[in-house]
């Protein structure tokens, strides 16, 4: 099993999981927008690496997909529509723009070009190419978690966790609720585009279609971040989403190795896992009443 290779992997999912855990956790705003940002991350890098500019592709498709959080927030704020269809509606017109900018292409192969890691191999070139890669792939997302949790204790960032956990108080404290809604939408789909122009430089490609269903994908590290019993904090919040992205890779490539599933049911794995951490509160309330129900009808029985 490629331990190394499924860690890779795991760092660079792990700048999605903590987009859709901006958007999901913090703001309570099931964005679909995360289909298409991703992607548009993930073209706009391959075409600028194409052309010579690795380090500009990272900033420029994360910039990209700020901009694409704030049209979804605008949507939602100002033109009145339901966050899922304002997701929607961005990830829709997102797949025209990245054919756009991809020029017509469904793919960009990079092979041959310059790009992040032939670029940073030289300060970690004692280590060799594939513990370079790991390294540095783990120094940013460690660096993202920090940013993120030293941002949500600024005066902001409180302003974005109260919106999200009580709209209607924020809104009675004068705080414009609408404004934090596109901030945040635009934080975490800078990130998500971060995680697409990074994995585009590191597979050698982009594809048109790499953001298909990739906020389950999301949705799952998060969740299984949450597992982990050490989230007292925004900061250890932001790690758990991270870790839970390793996790999750480190999963499919287990999955994998011992032939569990094929690679094509991984989808579905993710949706169901989605599925029953979503479900989990009434399942236990439904099993909570069962339990009771069974144990007055015992109670009744022994009279």
């Amino acid at each position: 099993m490629n331990i190394s290779g499924a860690l890779q992997l795991g760092f660079i999912y792990s700048f999605l999981a903590l987009g859709v855990y901006v958007s999901f956790r913090v703001m309570n705003i099931p964005d679909l927008t995360a289909d298409g940002s991703f992607t548009l991350g993930m073209s706009i890098s391959s075409l600028l690496a194409l052309n010579g500019h690795p380090l500009w592709a990272l900033v420029l498709g994360m910039a990209a997909g700020a901009a694409a959080g704030i049209v979804t927030g605008l949507f939602q704020t100002k033109a009145g529509i339901h966050p899922i269809l304002a997701g929607i509606l961005t990830m829709t017109g997102l797949y025209s723009v990245n054919l756009f900018i991809m020029g017509g292409s469904p793919n960009i192969s990079l092979l041959g070009k310059e790009n992040l890691f032939t670029i940073i191999y030289p300060l970690f070139s004692v280590m060799g190419k594939n513990n370079a890669r790991l390294v540095s792939l783990f120094l940013l997302s460690a660096a993202a978690v920090c940013v993120l949790a030293w941002f949500f204790r600024t005066g902001l960032g409180l302003r974005i966790r109260a919106a999200g956990n009580n709209e209607q108080m924020v809104r009675s404290s004068s705080i414009n609720t609408g404004l934090m809604k596109i901030i945040a939408l635009a934080l975490a789909n800078a990130f998500i585009a971060f995680s697409g122009a990074v994995l585009a430089q590191y597979q050698g490609y982009g594809d048109i279609n790499a953001g298909t269903g990739i906020v389950i994908i999301g949705l799952a590290s998060v969740i299984l971040g949450e597992l982990l019993p050490c989230r007292i904090s925004p900061g250890l919040s932001l790690a758990s989403a991270a870790v839970g992205a390793v996790a999750y890779r480190l999963l499919i490539a287990s999955a994998l190795y011992f032939n569990v599933f094929p690679a094509y049911m991984f989808r579905l794995l993710s949706a169901c896992i989605v599925a029953l951490a979503l479900s989990a509160p009434s399942l236990r309330r439904v099993y909570g009443g069962y339990r009771r129900r069974k144990r007055n009808r015992h109670h009744a029985g022994s009279r």
